[in-house]
C-alpha cells in the first residue's frame, strides 16, 4: 500500500526553496524482495568475508594482519609498535583501528588464547582466561612474528597462492596462505555468522602433524589411535569420552567437556584452582561460586580469592575445618564453570562454500590444498631452471669460439644488429643472443663460461626430479610428509590438557557417611573375601569354605580401610570393606573376580589393607629379584577402582607382603637352597612396576619357589643362612632345618 501525507512536498527547514522529492511517501515492497536487496549482501559478505575460517585456518582480518607484518620484515627483525602494525594493516584490512589491535591481541602470545601464538608480544595484551584483565593501547605494546609463522610464508613468494587487489587497487594480498601444516586444527578459531557458526577446538601439533602423514599413508586410519583429544592453551583435564569423540571427529559436531585442574594445600587448608575450561573465566567462576554460598549450597567454602599474579592464574578457595576437598571439588565440578563443555561446529569455507566437516574431510581437504601449493611452487622452481637452463645452454655454444663472438659484435656496425648477427652465427634463439650480448667483457672467457656452464648437467638433473615429482602423486604427497616431520619436530610442545578418565563417583552426589567399626578380613587362595565383625567371630569361628580352598590372608581392620587386590595380571583394584557386607563365618564370601569385574580369566592373588597408604609393599619374584614399592603409589585423587602396572611383569609372582616395618623373609629356591633377606636390605621405589633388585642367586633352571615372613622356629640356626651381600646363592639345608621347607 503507497499513502501521500500531503499534495504539496514539505520544504527543507535550511532552504525554503529546495524540496525533498517523494517525502513522507510509502510504497509497498514485499519483504522478500527488501531481504534479497538489502539483507542478503551483509549476510553474505559477513559469511564469507568475516566470521568463518579458511581451509589454511584464517579468517581474512587474521590474514591480512599476519601478512603485512611479514611484509614488514617482522618475521625476522626486531620488535615494533603495535601501533605501527595497526595502522599499516588499515593499507589492506579497512574496518578500523580497534578492530585490527583486537585481532593482534588474540594471536599474541601474552593473551594465551592460542596454542602455538603467531605473534611474539612486549607488553600487557591481557590474558584469555580473565574478562577483566584489560590489555594496554596499541602505542605501548610491541610486537614482531613468532618464528612459527615462517611455516605460514613459506614459499609464498614462488606463486603458491593467489594474489588479489586489496580494497582500493593499490596493493596485492594473498587469499590464502600456504601453510605447510594443518593449522585450521592447531589454534582454535571461533566466529559468529548470520544464520550459521564456526567453533573448532585445538589440537596438539605435534598430534595433528602425526596423524595428517598417517593418514596421507593409510587414509582408513583410526584417528584416535594418533589424536588423541583435543588440546586447549589454558590446560586442565579433557573428561575423556572415546564415542563423544568419535561423533566430533565424524561429524564435525559435539561437545568436549573440560574441567579445571586443582591440587590441595594441606598445610594452608585450602584448594588451589590453576587452570580453567577455556569457554569461562576467573570472575564467572568467583560470581557462580559466591551465588552458591550466598544460597547455602555450598557451605565448605570459608573464603575465597583471586590470587593470580605474573606466575600466572591461581584461584584459591579457603576450606573449613574436616572438609574432604575432592568430595568438594565433585560438588564444584557439577554446580559451576570449573568443568564445562566446549561446543564444537567444525564449519569451514572451502572454495567460498561453508560446509561442517569431520576431522578427517578437514584434514583431506587441507591436503589437497597442500598439494596444490607444493605442485605450484614446483612448476614455479621448473620454469626458472628451464630458463636458466636455456640461457646457459646459449653460453655454452659460445664456448665453441670465443673469439667469433667476439668479431661479430666489434664487426656489426649498428647495435640493433649484434642480436640478430649472434643468433645468426652461432644458432641460438634471441632470449640467448640478448644474454650473451649483455655479458661484461671481463667474463668473456673460457674460465668463466666453462664454469657458468658446468652447471647444465645439475640443472638437467633437478629439472627431471621436478618434472618426475610433478607427475608421480605419491612424490608430492612425499614432500608434504617431510615438511610436516620438520614442522613437528621444530615447534612440537607437550599437551597441556591431560586426559582425565571419568568414574561411575563423578557426576554422583557425595556419598553419606559410612560407619567405622573394628572388622576381621579373610581372603582365600581361590580368591573368595570375607568381611566379619569380631563379635559374629566370637560367636562362630568356623570358616566354611569351598573344597580345597584355605585361608591365606587374615587381616584385623576397620569399615572404612581401603583393600587393594592384587591380580596374576599386574593389576589392582581399589574398594573399601564397606563395599562388602558384613557376613557370618558359616558362609563362602564374595568371589572378588566377579564383585570388582574383573576381567576374564584374571583371578585376585594378594590383599592389602591400609587407611593412611603408609608403609611398604615388598614383591618377590620367581627369577631372584624383589621390589620394595611404597604404598602411597596406589593412592589416588579420584576414587579410581582400577590400577595398571600394579607391579613388575618381567618374572613371575612367587610371594607379595605388605609391611609396616621391615623385617627377615625365608627365602627358598626349587633347588632346595635357602637364604635369609633382610627388608631394609631392599631399596624403596616410588614406580609402582620396579623390577626390583636381585636378591637370590639361581643356578640354572632354578626359580624362586617359596618366602615366608622368617620366625626362630623355621631352621635351627637361622645364622647359616643370613648373608652380609646381596645377592646371594644361599645355603642348603642341613638335616636339622628340612622339614615343610622341602613341600612347595
Amino acid at each position: 500500500m503507497a499513502a501521500k501525507r500531503s499534495k504539496k512536498e514539505p520544504k527543507r527547514a535550511g532552504n525554503p526553496s529546495a524540496v525533498i522529492e517523494n517525502a513522507g511517501v510509502m510504497v509497498e515492497q514485499p519483504i522478500t524482495e527488501t531481504l534479497e536487496k538489502n539483507y542478503m549482501p551483509y549476510a553474505m559478505s559477513v559469511i564469507v568475508s568475516r566470521a568463518i575460517p579458511e581451509i589454511d585456518g584464517f579468517k581474512p582480518s587474521h590474514r591480512k594482519l599476519l601478512y603485512t607484518m611479514y611484509k614488514m620484515g617482522l618475521l625476522n627483525g626486531p620488535r615494533t609498535k603495535s601501533a605501527n602494525v595497526v595502522g599499516t594493516t588499515m593499507k589492506l584490512n579497512p574496518h578500523g583501528d580497534q578492530t585490527i589491535y583486537e585481532t593482534l591481541v588474540r594471536l599474541s602470545r601474552g593473551c594465551e588464547a592460542l596454542l602455538h601464538p603467531y605473534v611474539d608480544s612486549k607488553g600487557n595484551f591481557g590474558k584469555a582466561y580473565s574478562r577483566d584483565m584489560a590489555y594496554a593501547a596499541s602505542r605501548y605494546t610491541e610486537v614482531k612474528l613468532d618464528p612459527i609463522a615462517a611455516e605460514l610464508f613459506r614459499d609464498i613468494d614462488q606463486d603458491t597462492v593467489d594474489m588479489v587487489d586489496n580494497y582500493d587497487g593499490t596493493l596485492k594480498e594473498p587469499t590464502l596462505l600456504p601453510v605447510t601444516f594443518p593449522s585450521i586444527l592447531v589454534n582454535s578459531n571461533i566466529g559468529i555468522a548470520v544464520g550459521m557458526a564456526s567453533s573448532i577446538c585445538p589440537f596438539n601439533l605435534a598430534e595433528v602433524c602425526e596423524t595428517t602423514i598417517a593418514l596421507l599413508r593409510n587414509p582408513q586410519h583410526d584417528l584416535l589411535e594418533t589424536l588423541k583429544a583435543p588440546d586447549f592453551p589454558g590446560g586442565g583435564y579433557i573428561v575423556y569420552d572415546e564415542q563423544a569423540l568419535r561423533r566430533i571427529y565424524e561429524t564435525g559436531r559435539g561437545t568436549v567437556k573440560v574441567r579445571a585442574r586443582w591440587a590441595y594445600d594441606k598445610g594452608n587448608n585450602c584448594i588451589d584452582v590453576t587452570e580453567i575450561p577455556p569457554t569461562t573465566t576467573v570472575e564467572a567462576i568467583m560470581d557462580k561460586v559466591a551465588e552458591l554460598v550466598k544460597a547455602g549450597k555450598v557451605r565448605e567454602i570459608s573464603d575465597m580469592r583471586d590470587e593470580t599474579d605474573l606466575s600466572g592464574l591461581k584461584l584459591t578457595f579457603d576450606l573449613k575445618r574436616g572438609i574432604d576437598p575432592e568430595a568438594l571439588m565433585r560438588k564444584l565440578f557439577r554446580m559451576t564453570p570449573l568443568e564445562d563443555g566446549f561446543a564444537c561446529n567444525f564449519n569451514v569455507l572451502v572454495a567460498g562454500t561453508p560446509k561442517v566437516y569431520g576431522v578427517r574431510e578437514l584434514i583431506e581437504e587441507w591436503t589437497a590444498f597442500r598439494e596444490e601449493c607444493v605442485r605450484r611452487r614446483l612448476h614455479y622452481d621448473l620454469g626458472k631452471k628451464q630458463e636458466k637452463l636455456h640461457l646457459l645452454q646459449g653460453l655454452e655454444r659460445i664456448l665453441l669460439d670465443i673469439d667469433k663472438a667476439i668479431r661479430i659484435v666489434r664487426e656489426t656496425e649498428e647495435e640493433r644488429e649484434v642480436v640478430p648477427n649472434l643468433m645468426i652465427g652461432f644458432g641460438i634463439d634471441e632470449i640467448q643472443a640478448e644474454y650473451v650480448a649483455e655479458i661484461r667483457l671481463r667474463h668473456l672467457n673460457r674460465e668463466y663460461i666453462l664454469k657458468r656452464t658446468q652447471e647444465i648437467q645439475q640443472l638437467e638433473e633437478q629439472i627431471s626430479q621436478i618434472q618426475e615429482t610433478l607427475s608421480d602423486r605419491k612424490k608430492v604427497r612425499g614432500v608434504i610428509i617431510q615438511e610436516l616431520k620438520s614442522v613437528a619436530k621444530a615447534y612440537q610442545k607437550p599437551r597441556r590438557s591431560l586426559l582425565y578418565y571419568p568414574t561411575p563417583e563423578d557426576g554422583q552426589e557425595p556419598e553419606q557417611e559410612t560407619p567405622d567399626y573394628p572388622v576381621h578380613l579373610f581372603f582365600t587362595r581361590e580368591g573368595y573375601f570375607k568381611k566379619i565383625t569380631p563379635q559374629s567371630l566370637r560367636m562362630n569361628g568356623e570358616q566354611k569354605l569351598k573344597e580345597g580352598d584355605q585361608v591365606v590372608q587374615q587381616l584385623e581392620a576397620t569399615n572404612n580401610t581401603d583393600l587393594l587386590f592384587f591380580t596374576d595380571r599386574c593389576q589392582v583394584y581399589k574398594a573399601k570393606a564397606s563395599d562388602f557386607e558384613d557376613v557370618k563365618a558359616s558362609v563362602l564370601g564374595d568371589y572378588v573376580s566377579a564383585k570388582l569385574g574383573m576381567e576374564e580369566g584374571e583371578n585376585a592373588i594378594y590383599l592389602a589393607a591400609t587407611r593412611d597408604y603408609s608403609g611398604y609393599l615388598l614383591f618377590f619374584f620367581q627369577n631372584g629379584k624383589a621390589a620394595k614399592v611404597e604404598l602411597s603409589g596406589y593412592a589416588t585423587k579420584t576414587n579410581r577402582k582400577k590400577l595398571l602396572g600394579a607391579y613388575s611383569g618381567l618374572s613371575p609372582l612367587t610371594a607379595a607382603f605388605q609391611l609396616e616395618e621391615d623385617r627377615e623373609f625365608l627365602l627358598t629356591a626349587s633347588g632346595g637352597r635357602m637364604l635369609l633377606v633382610h627388608s631394609g636390605a631392599i631399596p624403596a621405589k616410588a614406580t609402582r612396576s620396579s623390577q626390583g633388585v636381585a636378591v637370590m642367586s639361581l643356578k640354572k633352571n632354578n626359580f624362586l619357589a617359596r618366602v615366608q615372613p622368617f620366625t626362630e622356629e623355621l631352621v635351627a640356626n637361622p645364622h647359616r643362612y643370613r648373608t652380609k651381600t646381596l645377592p646371594a646363592a644361599g645355603q642348603l639345608p642341613r638335616a636339622e632345618d628340612k622339614g615343610e621347607q622341602l613341600t612347595f
